[in-house]
């Protein structure tokens, strides 16, 4: 069996490992350089902390018991001389900054404990324990101990290098222009930049410009980027211990809104430097850093931490979620076009759910029985069905 892989990010990495190492002949073809996109912008996570119950948070519970066997067996296959991929089940601290955001966060930390998460409320005092350095003034406090981190550059570097250990290929700096189809209609393979690649399957696995392949293939997918921005401080002496965020990020991640939010979430890097964020706002591509979102970034961090007043900023960067109107991930075969795969469209929890989306694929393209339901996530699924084209050639 012989199957394309388009996109070199971390989603397409994992997919492009769990599939070869299966024995599937893979081709990754990436228009730009791997991991050059979203696996580039983002800050790491590996979040159950920010999800209520329902099919994306099965997916990442999923996800979660596979970080760390995919962990050792990457530090296995690669050795001591490849770089840490800093995977680190740190956990999470979540507050509330105001008196009427208390109750709620109490609210969702109850349900997310019926769905099977470890959210363990704290009062101030004990948040203070867990995080010296936090604003006293803060009214509630939930303690979720299975968030973790982990550096996804690196990360998607080694998925990179181990899926070359099982026979992939990659392929940069190579656009796909269109689909190849044979007399029946199926896909069966690209035509690029530089010149054709057939095979027996097609997984579209580029992100936020996953609309524009899906467009090239004859057969659209309704993925918008998203754009976010993070300020990196200087290094320091580690003095944020977990990933803490204000309650309003959990609002700002699964809202439709195409306008600016902003919310605190905040976190210290195995190297000292301090990752503030986030911010989710649809403006297409426009990847101009935005003084007035940085601005608000950093006013809002404080709030959390005062401390980080006095620290100096090194430098912002920016990236595109792919963003799903349905807001789940498209993983599976696409029953308009036989031969076209997705993996695809998980927004900004695309890192935590890489190892999970990567299984997942290849049990279902090899005729295996996938750990978790796929059916929630299948891109014939019913909530997707509105944003469909159905008349798409």
């Amino acid at each position: 069996m012989k199957v394309i892989v388009i996109g070199g990010g971390i989603i397409g990495a994992a997919t492009a490992r769990s599939l070869s190492r299966r024995g599937i002949e893979v081709s990754v073809i990436e228009r730009g350089r791997n991991v050059g996109g979203t696996s580039s912008g983002g800050e790491g996570n590996l979040l159950l902390s920010d999800k209520g119950p329902g099919d994306e948070l099965r997916l990442t519970q999923y996800s979660s018991t596979l970080w760390p066997v995919v962990d050792a067996q990457l530090a296995d296959e690669l050795g001591p001389g490849f770089p840490s991929v800093e995977f680190e089940r740190k956990g999470g601290v979540v507050v509330a900054t105001t008196a009427g955001g208390a109750q709620p966060l109490y609210d969702f930390a109850a349900l997310q404990r019926t769905a099977g998460v470890d959210a363990r409320p704290v009062d101030p005092a004990e948040a203070l324990l867990l995080e010296p350095h936090l604003n006293p003034a803060i009214t509630a406090a939930i303690h979720y101990p299975e968030d973790a981190q982990v550096q996804p550059v690196v990360m998607t570097e080694a998925l990179i290098a181990s899926a070359k250990l099982s026979g992939a290929r990659f392929f940069e700096n190579e656009t796909v222009l269109a689909g190849i189809r044979n007399p029946q209609g199926e896909l069966v393979g690209v035509r690029t930049s530089r010149g054709t690649h057939h095979a027996d399957a097609v997984v579209v696995a580029a992100g936020p410009w996953s609309a524009e392949v899906s467009g090239a293939l004859g057969v659209p997918l309704p993925v918008k980027p998203r754009r976010g921005m993070v300020l990196v401080t200087s290094r320091m002496p580690h003095r944020i211990f977990h990933k803490v965020y204000d309650g309003d990020y959990v609002g700002a991640v699964g809202s439709s809104d195409a306008a600016l939010q902003t919310s605190s979430v905040i976190e210290t890097t195995a190297a000292g430097t301090v990752l503030i964020g986030s911010s989710r706002q649809q403006i297409g591509f426009d990847s101009r850093l935005t003084v007035a979102v940085l601005r608000e970034l950093a006013q809002k961090a404080l709030r959390l931490f005062p401390f980080l007043a006095g620290m100096s900023v090194m430098r912002s960067y920016g990236g595109f979620r792919p963003f799903m109107p349905d807001h789940l991930p498209v993983i599976g075969p696409d029953p308009r076009l036989s031969g076209l795969w997705h993996a695809t469209g998980h927004e900004g929890a695309g890192i935590g759910l890489s190892v999970a989306t990567g299984a997942i694929l290849a049990d279902l393209m090899t005729g295996a029985a996938p750990a978790l339901d796929a059916a929630p996530f299948s891109p014939a699924r019913a909530s997707l069905a509105p944003f469909l084209d159905a008349g798409a050639a």
